[in-house]
């Protein structure tokens, strides 16, 4: 089956084509976006192992010139330095506005290159080509774009949406489950915070999608999809319901922060503890119930999720130090840290009233197995 979903932005409307399409069309795919016969593909060393020959020859077969640029792989690379060789080689190789950029990798390849798109040229057309589950069912939606400074994560940056989004499942065979379950957690965090029914589904078949068995992979990509769509076309800039998409992320950008964003601590992992932290807040602030926090904790178990700072390989600093960190959040306002809470599962809101003496109870009773 596939599936064809707009982002409704009026003239930055866009699709996203999810299923059962072959890599082999993305040169057909992205053709409707070519002035000119010539794209500029950009990766990482790591995907292209897998990708580089089919990839060059599908657009070769269909007469396209072929500029590609390799990145190393790694979460480091989403910096100023590399955002400057990034716009350096498109500006060489003699890019133009109405040519066609393609981001074809993960979460850190979309978030740079849609960054450099943005601002090469002052705006260069793009295409979001996520290969790992969390930028097919997260990062490549929505236009946020951005590079880390040492100040955190995705400090820098600006929204700016692609024409297009291709989803090739195919990609997913190549991942080691790692990888798998580091995006199964973005999916997850869409049923606790817009769809109860959703979560619900996942409790059934979640297993069932990290064997990437075809029917249910599809339909849970295309129903996280579906629901950061229709929020995004809600508040494209992130000024109110958008915001609702950082479910656990206060938390994991300040993990993230803590290992300097090493290969020790995936996003999604951090994200899974994150969510867990987040629900133990509400349940503490009162927001919701025990038996919430329960149940969210028995699916991110049974899927093979972290939940707990313990078990992450990793000595972190006090909680004190945590929250000095979220603290520097981009989304602090008036000094004020904006939290995601649940009120019940597929019902969160967001606040800045949340008692950080609670917040660090959470994060050392997460961190207190380490600690023994």
């Amino acid at each position: 089956m596939k599936h064809d979903l707009e982002v409704n932005l009026d003239r930055r409307s866009y699709h996203i084509l999810i299923g059962d399409n072959p890599l082999s069309n993305i040169a057909t795919e992205c053709q409707n976006f070519l002035v000119r016969d010539e794209v500029w593909i950009v990766s990482d060393e790591n995907i292209l192992k897998n990708y580089r020959h089919l990839l060059i020859s599908c657009f070769q077969k269909a007469n396209i010139k072929v500029n590609l640029f390799e990145l190393p792989a790694g979460e480091h690379i989403k910096s100023i330095s590399y955002l400057e060789k990034l716009t350096d080689w498109l500006i060489e190789t003699g890019i133009e506005r109405q040519d066609l950029v393609i981001a074809f990798g993960g979460g850190v390849i979309g978030d740079l290159v849609g960054f450099a798109s943005a601002v090469t040229l002052r705006g260069v057309n793009f295409v979001q080509v996520p290969t790992t589950l969390l930028a097919q069912v997260d990062s490549s939606v929505g236009g946020k774009t951005g590079i880390n400074s040492k100040f955190g994560k995705n400090m820098i940056g600006c929204f700016y949406q692609p024409k297009q989004v291709l989803i090739y499942t195919e990609t997913l065979q190549t991942l080691s489950k790692r990888d798998l379950r580091s995006g199964y957690s973005e999916i997850i965090k869409y049923g606790l915070l817009w769809d109860k029914s959703f979560f619900d589904w996942l409790e059934k078949n979640g297993k069932r999608v990290l064997l990437l068995e075809n029917e249910p992979l599809n339909e849970a990509i295309y129903r996280s999809c579906m629901i950061k769509a229709n929020i995004v076309s809600l508040d494209e800039r992130e000024t109110g319901t958008r915001a609702l998409l950082n479910l656990g992320h206060t938390f994991a950008h300040a993990l993230e922060s803590a290992v300097g964003y090493s290969g020790q601590l995936l996003h999604g992992e951090a994200v899974s503890v994150g969510i867990v932290l987040a629900t133990d807040v509400s349940s503490r602030m009162g927001y919701c119930t025990k038996s919430t926090l329960d149940q969210v904790k028995k699916h991110f178990v049974e899927m093979g999720l972290k939940t707990l700072i313990s078990e992450i390989d990793f000595s972190f600093p006090s909680s004190e130090k945590l929250v000095e960190l979220m603290l520097k959040d981009k989304k602090v306002n008036n000094g004020l840290i904006n939290f995601v809470m649940l009120k019940d599962i597929g019902d969160a809101f967001v606040t800045s009233s949340v008692d950080l003496s609670l917040v660090r109870e959470a994060l050392d009773s997460s961190k207190e197995a380490y600690d023994s």
